[in-house]
């Protein structure tokens, strides 16, 4: 019944920035992992980022360190994506999902989360 609406893709150019945002409903997200994950084509899918929702703890990617930056709003139930200095090689379906918290090495595995969102499109123009 846990349902996530992705909103804040576009196209942007090299250098730009974005912010992606996921909404959650349907549920309760006590001790739960929020992440996202993204696809290009001909790509495997790939972890981004991802948030404790109990802590705050985060979690990157290597290739984004530095230019991403994850976000909660417990009020809201909603993630956030902060996407500056974009590169073309971030161009990709953006994928938002939700799991239980199963430790820090468990985050970056898409087999931690249980649903997930209908992804919203990120292309960066060279």
């Amino acid at each position: 019944q846990v349902q996530l609406v992705e909103t804040g893709g576009g196209l942007v150019q090299t250098g730009g920035s974005l912010r992606l945002s996921c909404a959650a409903s349907g549920g309760t997200f006590t001790m739960y992992a929020m992440g996202w994950f993204r696809q290009a084509p001909g790509k495997e899918r790939q972890f981004v980022a991802a948030i404790g929702w109990a802590a705050g703890r985060t979690y990157y990617v290597d290739s984004v360190k530095g230019r991403f930056t994850i976000s909660r709003d417990n009020a809201k139930n909603t993630v956030y994506l902060q996407m500056n200095s974009l590169k073309p090689d971030d161009t990709a379906v953006y994928v938002c999902a939700v799991g239980r918290f199963l430790g820090d090495q468990a985050m970056g595995h898409s087999s931690t989360y249980n649903y997930w969102g209908q992804g919203t499109q990120v292309t960066v123009s060279s």
